[in-house]
């Protein structure tokens, strides 16, 4: 890899300031989801068993430059402490001394970044203070490094720069993926909208060998291909769009995998009734909610004769029942292939890890990402900030 990680770098008596996400959901001010918190442990534990002080710099919620008490990383503090089985030292604004005059095993947080407007300015005033406050910087948060930031970006060029233990996981896990994969590559992208992902198809279909499409995405693949879709979720006015993509794909080798047949209903709810028809089937008055099992048979077949998966979003309308379907049961084949040891299986963004949860599969992928935004830019082919500042 073009970066250093924590094991190149000597941090003994060292100050590391440590770059982490910890934007976790809260309710009556106490975090209900430790799972991010969690994650930066093995960096914090490594840097103290190295001899390095720990501090902790992150942003929390959105509050765009003021200070908002609400969304002070105090909140934080006690998940924090608990996670890490020790004291956190919590500062608004310290200098070099105030840091020093601590024990060299301390943890200290940071107080948002985001209280200035000059983080997500990127400026070189607070980039020069984050920098004068340690002597080694560490980036940790992934799912920030899509953010040319200060704290991400900025920092990175004033210090020694090195990965931290998740960003290092995590680029192992892209570059296995998309950087140099073992082929057959298998990309199985979902959602609403084909309008949100024309880039990140537009990329898929050059790097991979298969492109399953799912979701709302699929209807306007099939109108394109004159399909009749009835009520259903489609962006007719993208079908030019989805027919580029779709030539595309051919020019580069990809074959794009739309459904077959389908599940659909007359009603968007929970056990609405509903029935299995194929792709060509869907009443004028019903909509498609679904992939039907012909289909999932299909997309197995095409998971079994793959070395490489990278899945982003669900087949279908995973959030109620029986429309989950689909993307439970072709989530669950790919988690066995990948038990087994045939498959090198990478997955991130919101619906998908909630899906792949709810499926009981994620467990058993080689990878998931909690990097969102991060993560679909590194789909689309984007040179992330953060990451590219490592390589400086």
């Amino acid at each position: 890899m073009p970066w250093k990680t924590l094991d190149d770098v000597a941090m003994a008596g060292k100050v590391v300031l440590v770059r982490v996400d910890i934007n976790v959901p809260m309710e009556t001010g106490r975090v209900t989801d430790t799972t991010r918190i969690d994650k930066i442990r093995p960096t914090v534990e490594d840097i103290i068993a190295r001899g390095g002080k720990v501090v902790l710099m992150a942003h929390f919620d959105r509050p765009k430059g003021k200070v908002v008490p609400e969304m002070s990383l105090r909140h934080v503090l006690p998940a924090l402490e608990q996670s890490l089985g020790r004291k956190v030292t919590f500062f608004e604004r310290p200098d070099r001394a105030a840091i020093d005059a601590l024990p060299q095993d301390s943890v200290i947080l940071l107080e948002n970044t985001r209280f200035s407007p000059m983080e997500e300015a990127n400026d070189p005033q607070m980039a020069q203070y984050l920098a004068s406050l340690g002597d080694i910087f560490c980036n940790d948060a992934f799912s920030a490094a899509h953010r040319a930031h200060a704290s991400t970006e900025g920092v990175a060029h004033l210090l020694p720069s090195c990965a931290g233990r998740l960003m290092e996981a995590e680029l192992h896990a892209l570059e296995a993926a998309l950087g140099s994969p073992k082929r057959p590559v298998v990309a199985v992208v979902g959602g609403a909208k084909v309008s949100t992902k024309i880039e990140l198809l537009a990329n898929l279909v050059t790097k991979v060998d298969h492109l399953v499409i799912g979701g709302g995405m699929a209807n306007t693949f099939l109108v394109a291909e004159g399909i009749e879709v009835g009520k259903s979720l489609a962006e007719r006015e993208m079908a030019e769009t989805a027919r580029e993509i779709r030539h595309r794909a051919q020019r580069s080798g990809c074959h794009i995998h739309l459904p077959v047949d389908v599940v659909v209903a007359r009603e968007f709810k929970a056990g609405a009734e509903n029935r299995t028809v194929s792709v060509n089937d869907c009443p004028p008055d019903a909509m498609i909610l679904d992939a039907g099992p012909k289909t999932v048979a299909a997309l197995e077949a095409v998971f079994a004769g793959a070395r490489t998966l990278i899945w982003n979003g669900p087949l279908g309308a995973f959030e109620i029942e029986p429309f989950n379907a689909a993307t439970n049961a072709a989530a669950r084949a790919a988690a066995r292939l990948t038990k087994a040891g045939g498959l090198v299986s990478v997955a991130g963004g919101g619906d998908t890890v909630a899906a792949l949860n709810a499926a009981g599969a994620a467990e058993d992928f080689t990878f998931i990402s909690t990097a969102g935004g991060a993560f679909l830019e590194w789909m689309e082919g984007k040179e992330l900030p953060g990451v590219k500042a490592l390589m400086a």
